[in-house]
């Protein structure tokens, strides 16, 4: 990171009291960027159903999240790393489902349903097949009237 950055690792180091406080900053970046970001660009943007439609087409169509798989990787190694998955991964649930109720899915079904939608977006990486690993924006459009409604 230090060499991409042109600066020496003790440059770099210096910028942090140790490596926990490093690292927990990572996750915090990790957390606004793939996270806080969207949310926040999706709440400001529209309302009801054109929301979950969009949250749909970022994570099945626009974004290839190498840096989610990383930080997934890293947490079998780190425990405090697998704390902060769980969190960010109960909040994006969260998210999901609120957006599944506000486009009319019944309050009961919206969290195992944002939970089934957060796993495709999860499964969706461990894909290796270029014809399984996409999905069309109107088959996206079908499936977010199927879950929400």
């Amino acid at each position: 990171m230090a060499a991409r950055l042109g600066i020496s690792r003790g440059s770099f180091y210096w910028h942090f009291r140790d490596m926990a406080a490093f690292k927990k900053q990572l996750l915090s970046s990790w957390r606004a960027a793939t996270t806080d970001r969207v949310i926040g660009e999706l709440d400001a943007s529209k309302a009801g159903p054109d929301r979950l439609k969009d949250l749909l087409h970022r994570a099945m169509i626009m974004q290839r999240s190498r840096l989610d798989r990383a930080v997934r990787v890293w947490a079998g190694d780190d425990r405090n790393v697998a704390k902060a998955i769980a969190a960010v991964d109960g909040r994006r649930i969260a998210y999901i489902a609120k957006l599944l109720t506000e486009s009319g899915a019944p309050r009961t079904r919206a969290s195992g349903r944002a939970t089934f939608i957060y796993w495709a977006y999860l499964g969706q990486e461990a894909i290796g097949s270029p014809h399984y690993g996409a999905i069309s924006v109107e088959a996206l459009a079908d499936l977010a009237a199927l879950f929400g409604g």
